[in-house]
């Protein structure tokens, strides 16, 4: 527990066996609950996770966030939920940046941004800061908000979750959550984490496949919300007074 608030950390993970537990014990002693959302693994990732106390939820359909929307399912009731990646690439230990404007100051969605923090040497591929720049550059064309990031090491009040519905399956998990934030009026804060080379080969940002499909739904996501967003006030706008 963290000031009084009970804290849900999930992990997303697909064959990290190699690195989850170097996650989880990275992990601060305040937090309540541990759930490593297995992607379908074909490793240890779960037998390892469980060892080390974590409820592990096993959802092998779909991709990035389908495993996320697993791991909150398997949440006992808590009020801020962390999501931190389980490759070791993020800091754990860097918790309390996101968790305390949260607690202390009434804060709804807390990003963690890479940009704004150390990044190591090759952590970061230039697809992934090139995709990164863009997304950021459309939210703020489209929405006007200054994101600097789309990172996956975040935390949310867990009333926000639930008003937000969360539904993306993908890799346009992140993203939707920060427009989804901007729509429903969310008070939204980011701080600068550290960011490290991950433990392993990424089923992402490590394959032209994986960086074609990420690419894809983000943008999707993006546009397509924009378009909505459009027809949605064009509606209101022609509606009778």
């Amino acid at each position: 527990m963290r000031h009084n608030h009970k804290i849900g950390v999930v992990i997303p993970a697909l064959n990290e066996a190699k690195a989850i537990a170097k996650v989880i014990e990275a992990i601060p002693e305040w937090v309540d609950q541990i759930v490593v959302a297995d992607n379908g693994s074909e490793d240890e990732t779960a037998e390892i996770a469980r060892a080390l106390g974590a409820t592990v939820t096993y959802q092998p359909e779909g991709a990035y966030g389908a495993a996320c929307l697993a791991g909150i399912a398997a949440l006992e009731p808590c009020d801020v939920v962390v999501f931190v990646d389980g490759d070791y690439s993020d800091f754990p230990q860097q918790m309390d940046r996101l968790v305390d404007p949260i607690t202390s100051e009434k804060i709804d969605l807390v990003i963690g941004s890479r940009p704004l923090g150390q990044c190591e040497r090759g952590a970061l591929t230039p697809q992934q800061r090139f995709g990164n720049w863009l997304a950021c550059f459309l939210i703020r064309l489209f929405w006007g908000h200054p994101y600097t990031d789309l990172g996956p090491f975040r935390a949310i009040r867990a009333d926000a979750l639930r008003l937000i519905n969360m539904r993306d399956q993908a890799f346009g998990w992140t993203v939707e959550m920060q427009l989804r934030a901007i729509q429903e009026g969310l008070r939204i804060r980011e701080v600068p984490v550290d960011y490290r080379a991950r433990i392993g080969h990424s089923k992402i940002s490590g394959t032209v496949r994986g960086t074609v499909l990420a690419g894809h739904a983000i943008l999707g996501t993006i546009f397509k919300t924009a378009w909505r967003s459009r027809r949605k006030a064009c509606r209101f706008a022609k509606a009778p007074v």
